[in-house]
């Protein structure tokens, strides 16, 4: 069993702790909770009346209906449920990438571990696949608080390798997944874009909650170089010998055209996205976007 406290680190955990992670679409569970599911049941709150079927509960007709209209109206209400959270970790060979205190795929995992405490402090259940062109691992999902162990360790024994092939792992996660619930990709998106958005749409129209973490590490954003580089890539053989000044303002225009597609594609699919940098302490991050996410949910 790995240190917990490689992906967990206690003095962050203890100021996410106060913040809930909150489904903004309607999710599906088995366990009564905190949000909105797409069945009727009995609860607090009325959703609308549809007209008698023999074989309904006679307790749920509304007879203040029945005695002005002569017809027989069943109440129907919003049930609450438990979230089901599957977490998707990027570990293909660019997540590797990084010189600051946590690289990439080390950010992206402590990243995936908090939000995998959050979900199972709060009673609800989760999940994990780690990825690279194929899927690597999978962690079922589960409510029981010691599921977090399986999850670090998972996260832990896929170190970074290969190449990143986005759209069958959302293809696979789509048909493995039964029940609508929240998905939430971590990654550099180093990968095709078309098989990426096309991905990340079909999860949405299988009615999930999709979250992007776009992980990048500072060099990635602000390409710092100067003086002659060579420049290798991490899932191919080819490098670049150059002097990168030359490339600076080529280099920070494509990354924006690249970043503003993927914002741009994420608000049309209603999905949270969030850009993150390695370098920004992991709590700050999480709790801005998790209260921005409450406060949506607190307007609907």
């Amino acid at each position: 069993m790995p240190d917990s406290r490689r992906f967990l680190h206690p003095e962050a955990i203890k100021r996410l702790s106060r913040l809930e992670l909150r489904a903004r679409h309607i999710v599906e569970g088995f366990l009564s909770g905190m949000h909105r599911s797409p069945y009727f049941g009995q609860s607090v709150e009325f959703r609308q009346h549809r007209e008698y079927a023999p074989g309904d509960d006679l307790r749920h007709v509304d007879w203040k209906v029945w005695a002005r209209q002569d017809r027989l109206y069943v109440k129907q209400f919003e049930e609450d449920t438990n979230l089901r959270c599957t977490l998707m970790v990027d570990v293909s060979n660019s997540m590797a990438y990084g010189d600051g205190p946590l690289n990439k795929y080390e950010y992206a995992c402590t990243l995936a571990s908090s939000l995998a405490y959050l979900v199972l402090r709060q009673n609800d259940a989760v999940g994990c696949v780690a990825f690279d062109d194929h899927v690597r691992a999978t962690v079922p999902t589960r409510s029981k608080r010691n599921h977090i162990h399986s999850i670090i360790e998972s996260l832990d024994a896929n170190r970074p390798a290969d190449k990143t092939d986005m759209y069958p792992i959302f293809l696979n996660v789509a048909e493995n997944t039964a029940r609508r619930g929240m998905i939430v990709l971590v990654s550099d998106l180093l990968a095709d874009p078309e098989g990426t958005v096309k991905g990340l749409k079909l999860l949405r129209q299988r009615g999930h909650d999709v979250l992007v973490f776009h992980v990048m590490d500072d060099d990635e954003i602000d390409f710092p170089f100067s003086g002659p580089t060579r420049f290798e890539g991490l899932e191919s053989d080819e490098f670049l010998n150059c002097n990168p000044r030359s490339l600076r303002e080529g280099y920070i225009e494509a990354l924006q055209t690249f970043l503003d597609s993927i914002r741009r594609d994420c608000a049309r699919n209603t999905i949270d996205y969030a850009l993150i940098r390695t370098s920004e302490p992991l709590d700050a991050a999480l709790a801005t976007f998790i209260s921005s996410r409450l406060q949506t949910y607190r307007r609907r």
